[in-house]
């Protein structure tokens, strides 16, 4: 029996995060902790990283897997964004 194909294009994801920050594949592989041929054979293969993978790839990029998950029409923020929101609603009207 052949196996689905996933409904959500992974490596199309990691291409466009990569992509949206201007990183080389290789900057990708030296934020993540992974080497540059993984990345590349997965893409020139059209392989599926395993979790564990993807979890290192989500890391380099600063997002959790349930960001890398999202529709695209959704907004997160990084955690320096998040902090920087947070003291911004601490200040008062005057500020």
């Amino acid at each position: 029996m052949e196996r689905e194909k996933p409904t959500f294009d992974i490596l199309g994801r990691i291409e466009q995060e990569r992509l949206a920050r201007g990183w080389s594949e290789y900057a990708l592989a030296e934020n993540s902790g992974l080497t540059q041929s993984t990345i590349s054979t997965w893409r020139r293969r059209n392989l599926q990283p395993n979790v564990a993978s993807l979890e290192k790839i989500c890391s380099g990029l600063g997002i959790s897997l349930s960001q890398f998950f999202q529709e695209e029409d959704s907004v997160y923020l990084t955690s320096d964004q998040k902090e920087l929101l947070d003291l911004w609603a601490k200040l008062s009207p005057a500020q």
